[in-house]
Parts: C-alpha cells; structure tokens; sequence
C-alpha cells in the first residue's frame, strides 16, 4: 500500500498547487479594463439585441440562449 500511497500523495499535492495562484496580476489589470474586454462591450448594441429578443420571443431576458419560442433552434 505505501508504494501506491506516496505517488497519488504526490500527485495530489502538484494538482493542489495548481491553483495557487488564480487571481488577476496587476500588470494583466490594464489589458481587462480596455472596453473591448467587457463583458457588453457596446451597452447600446446589447440594448437593441434585448429589444429584438423581447420582440420576437414574447419575453424578457434570457439572451444567453439560443432557439425560437416556436421550438426550432
């Protein structure tokens, strides 16, 4: 048993350390803030998406997914 035990412990540890360092860097921080990294990037453009979408599906919110409200995708 101890032959087995010390590789998976080892493993365990390296797959624990992999997540050590999960964060943001502060020299990454002015690439993130640039406005084509946002998550709506254009709020007008997002603005019209939501208003076709509520149109044409008869309801609001929900523009992540994909398909009509008549059942095709």
């Amino acid at each position: 048993m101890t032959s087995i035990a010390a590789p998976v412990f080892v493993a365990a540890l390296l797959l624990l350390g992999g997540c050590a360092n999960l964060g943001v860097e502060p020299w990454e921080r002015d690439l993130l803030a640039k406005p084509e990294m946002q998550l709506i990037a254009d709020p007008i453009e997002a603005g019209l998406d939501d208003h076709i979408y509520f149109s044409k599906e008869a309801s609001s919110g929900g523009r992540s997914f994909a398909g009509g409200g008549c059942g095709c995708n």
